[in-house]
């Protein structure tokens, strides 16, 4: 679905309540933004995302810069408020043709903002991560960079509900280098709140060359584990959720094919997540 595509005539005010770097200063800016928003009966869960317009570029007639950010934590009630968090990565591009670099317009104007600005927000869009209803069902959580924000939500959630989850989570997290792990760097470590859970475990997945900028290692995180992640591929209440950039399904398929023996068997064994919705994609 395409962002021209999106309803954006439902919409309503946000105020920026903080602003903070998650990332150290020696690597790529990730800024947590926390907002009061002021829709009353708004309901967000995790694995949803908020629409933000961003001014638009006057010399195009455009009015509004749409783009979708995924809730980044549990939405807190504040009276007649809900609070919800951003994960905002500050981006540029290269212009293929003049060689020339860019601003990404809605992630510079959000990094920019400072407390009290107000902004507008649609949605929310897209569907949840849902808890599976088996108790002993087992789940795959995998995410890079910024996509590792809606499984922090997630988390809270599985780990939040009574009575507590029981099955296995393997959440399996990716960036150029440790400082690019989001949540878990010397800024912030939220991912140490469930180690002392006995059936969670998180993965580091780095690049092989990170000042080469080169994929993260998908394949040496999940070979790691090959033997436990085959098993659970082959586990009927195996659920596998995936959150980042498109290109990470592509790396995926062939990461799994691998584990299970053949690119038709894991064909095969996907084609059975899906039809079963145990496979849910978050992916931009």
């Amino acid at each position: 679905m395409l962002l021209q595509d999106y309803d954006t005539t439902i919409q309503f005010p946000a105020t920026v309540v903080s602003t903070e770097r998650i990332t150290p200063a020696s690597t790529d800016e990730v800024r947590e933004l926390q907002f009061d928003v002021d829709k009353p009966g708004l309901k967000i869960e995790a694995g949803q995302s908020v629409g933000v317009l961003a001014p638009g570029q006057k010399e195009f007639g455009q009015k509004h810069h749409l783009r979708l950010y995924t809730i980044a934590d549990l939405p807190e009630q504040k009276g007649a408020l809900t609070r919800v968090k951003l994960c905002v990565k500050r981006c540029s591009y290269i212009d293929e043709y003049s060689g020339e670099r860019y601003k990404g317009v809605a992630s510079n104007w959000l990094c920019d903002l400072k407390p009290r600005a107000r902004i507008t927000m649609t949605g929310p869009y897209g569907l949840a991560f849902p808890v599976p209803e088996e108790k002993e069902a087992n789940l795959l959580l995998i995410g890079a960079g910024t996509g590792i924000a809606p499984f922090r939500a997630f988390l809270k959630h599985l780990f939040g509900k009574q009575p507590p989850f029981e099955g296995k989570v393997r959440l399996f997290h990716g960036g150029r280098s440790g400082l690019d792990l989001l949540y878990k760097n010397e800024i912030k470590s939220d991912l140490a709140l469930y180690y002392d859970k006995g059936t969670f475990a998180a993965i580091e997945a780095m690049s092989n060359r990170p000042h080469w900028s080169d994929d993260i290692d998908w394949s040496g995180a999940v070979q790691s584990r090959a033997k436990e992640i085959g098993a659970l591929l082959d586990d009927v209440k195996t659920y596998i959720y995936v959150a980042g950039l498109a290109q990470i399904i592509e790396q995926l398929d062939k990461v799994f094919a691998k584990v299970l023996g053949s690119p038709t068997r894991w064909a095969r064994r996907k084609a059975e997540l899906v039809a079963g919705k145990r496979w849910v994609e978050l992916v931009y």
